[in-house]
């Protein structure tokens, strides 16, 4: 995973009103919407993990543990998840995320 790029893009996604946060925000989000990525912080509850793993199953939709903070870090907002919509942000996100796989 590309730490440096990976925090940038996620930064300039809640600059640009592509993120969505909170256990309500991504949940509709994931609901309603295709294509995009969930991201979950690595302090984040076994049942809220489960609960995403589930709905993320369900709808289709990316789901991608960081580590702990990571998402504070990068966006300055606390929380355990974060919902990035489908675009370029997005692809993008996941193009970082899959940075390990392709070495």
């Amino acid at each position: 995973m590309d730490e440096r790029r990976l925090k940038g893009i996620l930064g300039l996604s809640v600059r640009a009103g592509q993120a969505v946060f909170g256990e309500e925000g991504c949940r509709k989000a994931l609901q309603n919407n295709a294509g995009g990525v969930l991201l979950l912080d690595a302090e984040a509850s076994a049942n809220t993990r489960k609960r995403y793993e589930e709905l993320c199953g369900r709808t289709g939709h990316r789901m991608a543990l960081l580590p702990a903070g990571f998402l504070e870090t990068a966006t300055g907002r606390p929380g355990a998840a974060m919902y990035v919509k489908e675009g370029s942000f997005s692809t993008q996100v996941i193009g970082c995320l899959d940075t390990d796989n392709k070495r």
